[in-house]
């Protein structure tokens, strides 16, 4: 393990998520503990890779040009909530809501380092040492436990089933990579281009997304 959490994380506090830089948000996550209470279990991992999405302006984004609708009124309460949708019908997807009330951004997590409860994650993934364990957003729900279920759910309690702690951890700036989000496409026009992926350099949980040139072709 390449990370080294303070034994005394603390639980991260609904001031912290205020913030209304989404950017700044998703580059200061990682190095935080996302932390999962399931019946199953407790599950920890460190945050590696983020993706901001700012509501208003972004193409990329659920809440873009103010859409409201069932799936995207979660993105609109304060900072501090879970926004976890259904991608593709198929893996659920962990997001942090930050900002005021009623902005609508949000930070996908994309991939996370194990530090307790790595042997649940594996069952729960039918695998075994292997990176690709945590290493992209739909593999680190399924592993952590993050349902569709957990959509909305404040990230501030004390028994919340999904908690972020600060470890400690300070990330360096030399050592955090950034670029174009992942799955963009032609449609999202020059948003495609924003960089807003931000992961620890060399770090094997971060995700190994197929290379894309922007026309649409992979």
């Amino acid at each position: 393990m390449l990370m080294n959490p303070d034994t005394t994380a603390k639980l991260l506090t609904s001031a912290y998520y205020q913030n209304e830089d989404v950017v700044l948000m998703a580059r200061d996550l990682l190095g935080k503990m996302i932390v999962t209470h399931t019946p199953e279990g407790t599950c920890s991992a460190i945050i590696v890779e983020t993706e901001a999405y700012r509501g208003p302006d972004d193409r990329g984004c659920h809440a873009f040009g103010g859409r409201y609708t069932e799936r995207t009124k979660t993105m609109y309460m304060s900072g501090g909530t879970a926004y976890v949708y259904t991608c593709y019908g198929v893996h659920p997807m962990m997001n942090v809501v930050t900002g005021q009330l009623g902005q609508a951004h949000a930070v996908l997590i994309r991939g996370v380092e194990p530090v307790d409860g790595k042997e649940l994650m594996e069952v729960r993934r039918k695998m075994t040492g292997s990176h690709s364990l945590t290493s992209g957003p739909g593999k680190l729900t399924i592993a952590m436990g993050i349902t569709r279920d957990m959509d909305g759910i404040s990230l501030v309690e004390n028994n919340a089933s999904i908690q972020i702690m600060d470890t400690g951890i300070t990330i360096p700036e030399a050592e955090i990579e950034s670029g174009p989000r992942i799955g963009m496409s032609i449609h999202v026009g020059s948003c495609s281009h924003r960089p807003w992926r931000f992961y620890i350099r060399g770090n094997p949980w971060v995700s190994k997304p197929l290379k894309v040139d922007y026309t649409g072709k992979w």
